[in-house]
């Protein structure tokens, strides 16, 4: 238990400059109170100790503003920064070294109607290791966030993001960024440093390409249709109308 603590502070230290002292996390930290009393809540859950799992969740949410079922499985050294508004759902599975940042939500989408079938189905996500999720960020459903993604503040995540990429905007789409390396590794608030490239900017700049493209097109086979009538090169007034070369409509 004790080396689970010194393993938690570490962590916390490790990604957080703001972080001076053990003191200082094991007294201010609200992320380090709500972890450390779900380890006692789940481990009454697993035990079957429901209610008072549950009571010891409720305490840890009224102390911290937190919310971490104790049905949860949590993995080593997460760090949940800031923490207010932070809610974990049941089934939700998070691995080590993860990131939270405040207004996380890892909420459920149930696949059935049946409250009873319900309890017994996964519907809340899981996070592979070294995840980082931005704040305000949700991610929704059974779906799986691979090692060392990255959720981008405020996203909303109801797809499986694959390991290493970023995903921003609403719905979540997926940014390609270059691997980490020992230097860029961590990002705080899951969102990539310098330019974003924005997805829907890029769409769009393709289909102006497109366009580009075919404007080209149809200029040659309008003079090739002009050159095969006589008339040479079709033109238009300022009205888009087409005209004769000797200029009548």
């Amino acid at each position: 238990m004790f080396k689970t603590i010194r393993e938690e502070i570490r962590g916390i230290m490790a990604r957080d400059p703001a972080a001076r002292s053990t003191l200082e996390v094991v007294t201010c930290y609200p992320g380090f109170h709500a972890i450390t009393l779900h380890r006692l809540s789940s481990r009454l859950w697993r035990h079957e100790w429901r209610i008072l799992a549950r009571m010891v969740s409720h305490i840890g949410r009224f102390l911290t503003g937190i919310e971490i079922h104790p049905g949860a499985r949590i993995g080593k050294r997460l760090f949940i920064d800031h923490g207010m508004g932070v809610v974990i759902g049941e089934t939700a599975e998070i691995g080590d070294d993860v990131t939270l940042y405040h207004d996380v939500t890892l909420g459920g989408v149930a696949p059935s109607v049946d409250s009873d079938s319900q309890r017994n189905q996964k519907r809340h996500p899981t996070l592979e290791d070294c995840v980082i999720v931005g704040s305000g960020a949700n991610v929704l459903g059974p779906i799986k966030v691979g090692k060392g993604a990255r959720v981008g503040a405020n996203a909303v995540v109801t797809k499986n993001v694959p390991a290493g990429a970023t995903v921003v905007g609403i719905p979540g789409r997926a940014l390609v960024r270059p691997a980490a390396t020992e230097e860029d590794a961590f990002a705080p608030y899951g969102t990539p440093l310098g330019d974003i490239p924005d997805p829907i900017v890029r769409a769009m700049d393709g289909l102006m390409d497109q366009v580009t493209t075919l404007k080209v097109r149809i200029d040659e086979l309008e003079k090739q249709l002009g050159a095969v009538q006589g008339t040479g090169t079709l033109d238009y007034d300022s009205r888009d109308e087409r005209v004769s070369p000797m200029g009548e409509k």
